[in-house]
């Protein structure tokens, strides 16, 4: 409760006359929430984390890469912000940041990759080493506004470390701006978009229970968009196919898949039960069980 007034009083503009009631704290509620999810979220898929796994930039995957931009773009809003006493401007850039490019964007695409490719992969060590740095900005950048959120955030992962109301906040590499990432994920967001939609009319008719049960075929003038990545993995469906069309309109067609689901990470992939050691598991999923039960 101290924390969220605490909120609500820093958001204040003190040039004019406020008002409060339960709609507008709830509306602080609704946001402090948000953020304290977010940072439970990176806690737990942060858990023994060393710097060993560390992956460098030049090995980033395109998301990865457009997350660091998103972060070089934020540090310069948070820090011009402070500088002119704007905790409203702060508060709004950031939350929105948790809030949609971490929690509704990166967390939700690299879950799968987060939960089931091995620990040695580099698409994992890419998605951890991100949300170390993301933690470490958020603790900062928010430590004025929530401090004992973020003190209590801090002190879980690093106990030793001091206090988190002593820290500074930490430099953000020229390297990671990428505006070309930042054009190709505006690009993929409309794309994104429409799939959305169309996998909600799917469920809403009971012909999937989750994206995870559907196959899309997207047409669209956007297609290079996709290149080099995986377009299942940014739909956050099993399968999907992306084809270049001439239309202004994105094209959507959404196929329910009736194969087999991977016990393990819920995909419907066609090399389910290709391991007969894991009858239950896709061939990436056995793999890295089987390497998991080798190390043991």
């Amino acid at each position: 409760g101290a924390e969220i007034l605490r909120l609500w009083v820093g958001m204040v503009d003190y040039a004019e006359d406020q008002r409060i009631g339960k709609t507008i704290l709830q509306t602080t509620v609704d946001g402090y929430r948000k953020l304290r999810n977010t940072l439970r979220y990176l806690l737990g898929g942060l858990a023994g984390f060393e710097e060993a796994e560390r992956l460098p930039l030049e090995k980033m995957p395109p998301l990865e890469r457009y997350i660091l931009h998103r972060m070089w773009e934020l540090d310069a809003q948070v820090r011009s912000a402070y500088e002119s006493y704007d905790f409203r401007a702060v508060w709004r850039a950031v939350s929105e940041f948790a809030a949609s490019d971490l929690s509704a964007l990166y967390f939700d695409i690299r879950r799968d990759s987060l939960y089931c490719d091995s620990p040695l992969s580099d698409k994992r060590r890419a998605c951890r080493t991100v949300m170390d740095l993301a933690f470490e900005r958020l603790t900062a950048w928010l430590s004025p506004i929530t401090p004992f959120t973020t003190e209590e955030a801090w002190t879980t992962r690093f106990p030793d470390a001091g206090s988190n109301c002593l820290r500074v906040i930490p430099e953000t590499p020229a390297e990671w701006r990428d505006d070309a990432e930042a054009a190709r994920w505006a690009r993929i967001a409309d794309v994104t978009g429409a799939v959305t939609l169309a996998l909600e009319e799917q469920r809403r008719e009971k012909l999937i229970g989750s994206a995870l049960d559907a196959n899309v075929v997207v047409q669209t003038k956007d297609a290079d968009a996709f290149d080099g990545l995986d377009a299942a993995e940014v739909f956050r469906t099993s399968q999907a196919t992306v084809i270049e069309h001439g239309a202004e309109a994105t094209a959507v067609v959404v196929e329910p898949l009736s194969i087999p689901k991977c016990a393990r990470s819920w995909r419907r992939v066609p090399d389910v039960g290709s391991d007969p050691r894991y009858p239950d598991l896709s061939a990436r999923d056995a793999a890295v069980v089987a390497e998991i039960d080798a190390g043991r």
